[in-house]
């Protein structure tokens, strides 16, 4: 049941947001994103904008009420909804416990699409699984083996800002693991994942892509810089 202050919170955001649409940009975001989802038509630097002066006005969700906000925006049909959940959830990371982890999890598979998925993975999963690794072998290994290719992707993406962190045997499994795949959002995060792995160690990234299989594209994409 919605509390009272819940749907004044999440109609508040989108009073705000409907005050800055604009028709013709809606119409080139929608395009942009192969016509998956509508949008309102506000452009990323003045949607943070609009967002952040939110928080500081009204503060974020309690915690007790996160869940519900972060569900009502992500079922509201404008993107502009789910990028706002992810800055919210962004900002109130740090409450966060192992135990919301199964309903963080949903949303990489509902309207899912790059753009959510790689705010999702490497910066609120990758969090949680810093925190709390024990809780790598209930998700992200069960994710690796999912026929989903959104889960494949966060498996993959969620060590991208780990560094010298990198837990390099299981980053280097995963990739083995979907390593034929053929979808190009799978191609590409491996390809991603290995170039940005690439700054911290070249040489295992190098040795790694002389010495097994990858598809051309994850291939060029991760050696890009070396």
């Amino acid at each position: 049941m919605m509390s009272d202050s819940l749907n004044s919170y999440v109609q508040e955001l989108v009073n705000i947001y409907l005050k800055h649409t604009d028709v013709e940009f809606a119409k080139w975001s929608k395009n942009y994103l192969r016509n998956q989802f509508d949008f309102l038509g506000i452009r990323t630097p003045i949607r943070r904008k609009l967002t952040k002066q939110f928080i500081k006005e009204n503060g974020l969700p309690q915690k007790k009420e996160l869940k519900d906000v972060i569900f009502m925006l992500w079922d509201l049909p404008e993107r502009e909804y789910q990028k706002a959940a992810l800055d919210i959830l962004e900002k109130a990371k740090k409450e966060l416990t192992k135990d919301d982890l199964p309903w963080l999890s949903s949303l990489i598979v509902k309207k899912s699409w790059w753009d959510t998925i790689d705010v999702l993975s490497p910066h609120i999963m990758g969090y949680m699984f810093s925190n709390n690794d024990e809780l790598i072998h209930s998700f992200a290994d069960k994710w690796i083996e999912d026929e989903n290719i959104w889960l494949q992707r966060s498996a993959l993406l969620y060590q991208l800002n780990y560094k010298d962190e990198t837990d390099e045997e299981r980053l280097f499994r995963y990739i083995l693991r979907r390593a034929n795949s053929d979808e190009f959002f799978v191609q590409k995060a491996i390809g991603w994942i290995l170039r940005e792995y690439a700054k911290t160690r070249p040489e295992s990234v190098k040795t790694f892509v002389a010495n097994h299989y990858l598809k051309p594209l994850s291939k060029r994409e991760a050696l890009k810089h070396l």
